[in-house]
């Protein structure tokens, strides 16, 4: 936990006053409501519940930046946080516990993140933060190869070497799955052999890492956790709902606003809890003072 604490502006500040400040707090949608919250009111909600889904475009610098206000704010509690990663396999797990345990120089930590993924840039602080205040780091991912594999050529062409590396999760694709992706890609797709093995490789992604945040929930049943991935796993029809019918853990799911994708027009309850409206540039930060 880090000995500063930082207090969050009020959106409900004077702007004659602070007009810089105020111009720039972000504008977070209570979905169900459709009414505006307060960093402060997010966060008191946000405390509720047990896991905290975060989406993102991946190359979007300003939703990292949401990510790690919501992440720095919720590292002021006296309840342990984690951050579960979309970005890292579980597999990684003993290099993400040595780097967090500040026993990894940045060089050598660079190329286990190469590994997993790409982008330092824009994930960098996220990362750098972790280390500097002793954060859980989890790895939620499978290996790309298998996730491949059902894409291309179907859930049933595992191997059962395979099958026992994701655990022998079953992967049973619904129509209201088959609705959900095809949402996600924004209407495009079909009903070919193709798409079904697009929504396998989907709904297996999403399967596994509920399962990861189920078992180190278990093992660290004090921890609240904060997941990091795609908006497209992130929001309920994805990572949520494999969630709610392995367990019976508590959570928010909070999405940046992406037009035509999820936007304050279209936007629902059965999405997420919260929008995160895209206010431009300085709108995707709590405004803070120390």
């Amino acid at each position: 936990m880090k000995p500063v604490r930082i207090v969050i502006i009020l959106a409900t500040c004077l702007s004659t006053i602070l007009p810089s400040l105020c111009m720039s707090h972000p504008h977070i949608l209570d979905v169900k409501k459709q009414t505006k919250l307060t960093p402060q009111s997010l966060l008191k909600e946000l405390r509720e519940v047990q896991v905290i889904f975060i989406g993102e475009f991946h190359d979007h610098e300003g939703h990292h930046q949401a990510q790690l206000s919501i992440i720095d704010a919720l590292d002021e509690d006296e309840r342990p946080l984690a951050i579960g990663l979309e970005m890292f396999r579980r597999d990684s797990q003993p290099d993400l516990d040595v780097w967090t345990a500040n026993n990894m120089s940045l060089e050598d930590f660079l190329l286990v993140y190469e590994d997993n993924w790409s982008m330092w840039t824009d994930y960098s602080q996220i990362f750098l933060h972790a280390r500097d205040n002793n954060l859980k780091l989890v790895g939620l991912n499978i290996p790309r190869n298998i996730t491949r594999k059902v894409a291309s050529s179907g859930f049933n062409s595992l191997s059962d070497d395979q099958r026992q590396i994701i655990g022998n999760i079953q992967c049973e694709v619904d129509q209201a799955y088959e609705k959900f992706i095809m949402q996600a890609m924004g209407g495009h797709g079909g009903h070919n052999q193709t798409f079904l093995f697009f929504c396998e490789a989907q709904l297996l992604w999403d399967t596994a890492m509920a399962r990861n945040i189920i078992d180190f929930l278990n093992e660290n049943p004090n921890d609240r956790m904060i997941v990091l991935a795609g908006s497209g796993h992130a929001w309920k029809p994805g990572i949520p709902r494999q969630l709610t019918e392995q367990s019976d853990i508590s959570y928010k799911v909070i999405l940046p606003e992406i037009l035509g994708r999820a936007d304050r027009s279209n936007i629902t309850p059965d999405s997420a809890d919260y929008l995160w409206l895209d206010e431009g540039v300085d709108g995707w930060l709590f405004e803070t003072m120390e």
